[in-house]
């Protein structure tokens, strides 16, 4: 285990949440009595025989934007869906400025990698954390009932692993994140250390009317907030090992004034040439998280034609939407067929936010361009 030693607070490896330590084992055994109760309102309670005849699928997760592999509809019963996450403690650059961070990261992505599922499946994660890691982690499912969303059964120390598994109860997207524990919580989620989940209906995605849903690409994009203090020269400070930072992270982070908010962990990391794709004609799903500030997208040019903003798939979307909002420690879900070829912009719509702290993302659309749609009718020229 590295031997670094980090100036945080006293928090127990097994007891993590104040409000909730004096519980202790009581509150695993509430929580256990209490899925049970959930998990028999929704569908009956499976005995450990018939989940250990349940199939069994590996699911090979993919960095951001992208989702692993997945049907929008399932076929047959429920299955365990096995993933496995290794966290990474790794310095990241920020932007062009010298902003660094030593971002806290599930499979060494910011945002950590999408799950996709669906409802009644059951996820069965494998946590690493390798003993060349500095800090404890562990993962919060907000997808997920009971123990804290799993948190209080995955803390992990450098060389240790766990493995969970949870009941998909619930159909949407989800956030997932670290929280250890105390202010630990915030310092890892705004290091960089949180993901989602999707949950699909067995039958697929629905319209207000019950029409069904599909899309042709999906796209992930995690809304990040970093809090990066800076020295007496106007200069970000450069820390040497992972967790140096936390006294000045926490107290930037009481000041509530982001230093960088990114989509997908850095300024630019989805324009340019990292732009995302379509072609005219295509419907795209754009999945959208973000784990602790309230957002409002905006796909600039287009619309939400099918938007879940509060992220459940057990409700009728909200149609034709020209922004949405996502609250913080939640994701949200909107569905487009692009019309028209060319670049856009798709932004938190605080455009502070999106044009002066990096919270921006680009697609660039092929096809035809229609002039009914919109027309250039007069170049510019000067006033005569």
């Amino acid at each position: 285990m590295n031997s670094t030693t980090i100036d945080r607070p006293s928090v127990s490896r097994r007891t993590f949440l104040s409000s909730t330590a004096a519980v202790g084992a009581g509150l695993i055994a509430a929580n256990v009595a209490t899925d049970a109760s959930l998990s028999a309102a929704h569908a009956e309670p499976l005995t450990p025989t018939q989940l250990a005849a349940l199939p069994r699928v590996t699911q090979n997760l993919v960095a951001p934007p992208f989702l692993p592999e997945h049907d929008q509809t399932a076929s047959g019963g429920a299955k365990i869906v096995e993933v496995r996450m290794v966290i990474e403690e790794k310095k990241v650059s920020l932007d062009d400025e010298g902003a660094e961070i030593w971002a806290f990261t599930y499979n060494g992505s910011v945002p950590g990698p999408m799950i996709v599922v669906h409802q009644d499946d059951y996820i069965e994660l494998t946590l690493v954390n390798p003993e060349t890691n500095v800090l404890d982690h562990n993962i919060d499912f907000h997808a997920a009932t009971g123990a804290l969303g799993g948190a209080q059964l995955t803390l992990i120390a450098p060389g240790e692993e766990c493995v969970l598994r949870f009941k998909a109860t619930k159909s949407g997207v989800f956030v997932y994140h670290c929280a250890p524990g105390g202010e630990m919580i915030p310092y890892h989620v705004t290091h960089g250390m949180n993901g989602a989940i999707m949950v699909l209906p067995r039958d697929g995605l629905k319209g207000k009317n019950g029409e069904p849903i599909r899309y042709d690409r999906a796209y992930y994009i995690g809304e990040q907030d970093y809090y990066l203090p800076k020295d007496e020269n106007d200069e970000y400070v450069i820390y040497e090992t992972p967790g140096e930072d936390f006294a000045d992270s926490i107290d930037m982070m009481k000041k509530q004034n982001p230093s960088h908010i990114v989509f997908n962990g850095t300024v630019g990391a989805l324009t340019g040439e990292n732009a995302l794709k379509a072609n005219v004609g295509e419907t795209v799903m754009i999945i959208h998280a973000q784990a602790n500030r309230d957002t409002r997208p905006h796909l600039i040019g287009g619309h939400g034609d099918h938007v879940w903003s509060t992220g459940s798939f057990d409700d009728a979307p909200h149609t034709d939407l020209e922004t949405w909002r996502i609250a913080g420690g939640a994701a949200g879900a909107a569905i487009y067929t692009f019309k028209q070829p060319g670049l856009y912009a798709y932004v938190n719509h605080n455009l502070i936010e999106a044009v002066l702290k990096g919270a921006a993302a680009h697609f660039n659309v092929e096809g035809e361009w229609n002039n009914d749609l919109m027309a250039q009718i007069k170049e510019p020229t000067k006033i005569a």
